[in-house]
Parts: structure tokens; sequence; C-alpha cells
């Protein structure tokens, strides 16, 4: 009788407590307020919130698109907005006209020589001194990385006209070689300290059976190192590349008329002309379009080499 009562207790024919039955009782703690913010943002609310922000951000790009492929008397009339009640403002005329300016296309074509060497050089001198100071042994080398970390700190304004002065000295001043030098200087402190602090992550185990193999240091770091350290050098790539490409105020010093690139042109063409928009808008969009397509042809690289050593 006993059990029957038992087992038919509570509304429902309802399980007795689970205490009555010898398991333990698990308490599932209250959610906070911080709890449900996080699961909410995990959510598809900070994805709209995200794009909102992203489609912002490539609003000034938007524009400038926009303004480039209009006729002068449409852009001094109404805003770019307009050709989406007017697409028959869009033409292709500007770039015509880009591409009938020397001053910009040859600015273009001295970007590419100043920015291309710039970049190998100090992605190659910073990978060989990173694997110097990782993994060779040679006299100070401790107090060497801290003198290149040191360099760091050293702002560009500081050795503008020194350096501007060795340049005139030596006959370089005015040329391609003396701005690709400059930014190759400047350049190299933050690779060789991005990269050494990379390649000392690599296993030792792994560097020391390629040695037993026979390997000496330049086969050493062609065939173990590089291959590792690929994600960490496109992203100096990147890096580098971004920096001199948008560079205006050295090459405002160090380049003459003839090696200036397309930063410091376009900046002329603002002091000459004044609103001849219909030059700076395609101008200013091409040199912006090519960073651009730089970074998210190497994206992959990128951010492989950024979270490079967030997880082991």
């Amino acid at each position: 009788m006993s059990a029957d009562v038992t087992a038919g207790s509570g509304p429902a024919g309802a399980a007795a407590p689970a205490e009555d039955s010898g398991r333990p009782v698990t308490v599932r703690p209250k959610e906070s307020l911080g709890t449900r913010l996080a699961a909410l943002a995990g959510g598809g609310v900070v994805r709209v919130v995200l794009l909102v922000v992203g489609l912002f951000w490539l609003l000034p790009t938007v524009g400038l698109l926009l303004s480039s492929l209009r006729t002068p008397s449409d852009i001094s009339a109404s805003g770019w907005w307009k050709v989406f009640t007017s697409p028959s403002q869009l033409t292709v005329t500007n770039y015509r006209t880009l591409l009938d300016n020397h001053a910009i296309t040859d600015s273009l074509v001295n970007t590419a020589l100043i920015t291309v060497p710039a970049t190998l050089l100090v992605v190659v001198i910073g990978s060989l001194a990173g694997y110097a100071f990782a993994w060779m042994d040679f006299p100070g080398r401790d107090w060497w990385f801290i003198a290149v970390v040191a360099m760091l700190v050293v702002p560009v304004q500081v050795a503008l006209i020194p350096v501007a002065k060795l340049f005139g000295d030596i006959g370089i001043f005015g040329d391609i070689s003396g701005v690709v030098l400059f930014h190759t200087a400047f350049g190299l402190p933050f690779a060789i300290f991005l990269l050494r602090n990379f390649f000392a992550e690599i296993p030792r185990e792994l560097l020391e059976a390629a040695r037993l193999d026979g390997a000496g240091e330049l086969r050493l770091f062609t065939r173990v190192v590089m291959p590792l350290g690929g994600p960490a050098i496109a992203s100096l790539g990147i890096f580098q590349f971004l920096w001199v490409w948008n560079d205006m105020l050295v090459a405002l010093i160090f380049a003459d008329s003839d090696s200036q690139p397309v930063t410091v042109a376009l900046q002329q063409q603002v002091r000459q002309f004044g609103n001849n928009i219909d030059i700076l808008a395609p101008g200013a969009f091409v040199s912006m379009v090519i960073p651009l397509v730089v970074f998210f042809a190497f994206q992959r690289q990128f951010v492989s080499g950024v979270m490079a050593g967030a997880v082991k």
C-alpha cells in the first residue's frame, strides 16, 4: 500500500525529488545579466552591427569611386549620392583623362619602383637578421637585439635632415634609390623584431634534426625556417607595402619631380590646379585600390601571421 502511494504521490504522477532516489541534486546557477549579454553578442545582433559599421567604414571609398565616375559639372552641382537617382551621370571620361596625364601615370610607375624594392629588401634582410638573432650564437647578440628594438622608438622626422644631407653628399638625394634606402632603413627594426620573435617559437628539436641530417645554416634557413615563417613574412610584406605605398612625407623630401610617387603627384595637382576633381578623384581611387587588392590577395597569410603564436 505504501509503495502505491509513493509511486502516485504528487500531481499527475510526478516523480519523487532527486534526493529521495539517492541521486545528487544539480542546481543550475542563475544566469547573470553579463552572461545573457554575452550570449546575445554571439548571435546575429552583433553581426548586423558589425555589418553596419563596415558599411559606414566603406562609405568614403564608395563616395570616392562614384565621384571619380562623374563629370566635374555634376560634382559641382550635387553630391555623389545623386547617381542613385540619375545613373546616367556615370562615365569613364575621368579615367581617360587620368591616363592622358603623364604626371599621374609616371608617378604610379615611380610608386611601384619605390614600393616593391623597399618591401623586398625589408623582407629579405629582416628574415636573415631575425633568424640570426633567434638561432645563431655570436658575441653581443642580446645587446645588438636590444639596440634594434630601441630603434623602434626613433621617429622618422628626427632623421629627415641628417639623412638628406648624407644622401646629398653621396649623390642620391632626389633619386628613387634614396627613397628606397630610407624606407628600408626605417622598416628593418620592426621587421627584425617581428621575425625574430616568430622564428624563436620554432621547436629547437626540428632544427637540431635538420642539422643532424647535414643541413647548414643557409639550407636550414631556406628549407625549414622560411616555409614555417611564411605567414609572418607575408604579414610583414603587407605592412611594409602599405606603409611605403601610402607614404608622402619621405617622398616629399627625398624625391624630385622625376621620381615622385603618386601621393606627391596628387598633392602637386591640388597645389597647381586647385579644383581639378576630374583628375584627383580617379587618381586617388587608383592609388587606394591597389593596396586593397594586395591586402585581399594575401589576406589568408596575413591573418595566419597575425594569429601566429596565439594558440600553442
